[in-house]
């Protein structure tokens, strides 16, 4: 009994062994490399995809909070923030954007006038 136990495991062993070997050699075949890296383009695609929905949402993201879309903000201060993102708009903003405000007095007396 003990004799076909071993030549049973030993019969299976051999055939997972071969059935790895084989498929790992089919693996370095040029249809099998081409397998994997078609595997890997659509990854990168997908990936691709995912990055450019995220540029959108961000994009949507930061006209929404400078007011871009929705016309709170001077059409030109939202292009010098876009092209010196890192520069000191508040200066320029201050003064530009306090007088235009349709809140301060001195709007309101000018169009008044």
């Amino acid at each position: 009994m003990r004799r076909i136990f071993w030549a049973v495991l030993g019969a299976v062993v051999g055939v997972l062994v071969v059935r790895k070997v084989t498929k790992t050699a089919q693996a370095y075949t040029p249809e099998g490399v081409a397998r994997g890296l078609s595997g890997v383009g659509e990854g990168l695609r997908e990936m691709a995809q995912v990055v450019r929905e995220s540029m959108a949402e961000r994009d949507a993201e930061l006209r929404l909070a400078l007011g871009v879309d929705e016309g709170v903000i001077d059409p030109r201060q939202a292009s010098a923030l876009i092209e010196r993102p890192m520069a000191d708009h508040s200066a320029d903003r201050a003064a530009e954007a306090d007088f235009d405000r349709p809140t301060n007095p001195a709007h309101r007396r000018t169009r008044a006038s």
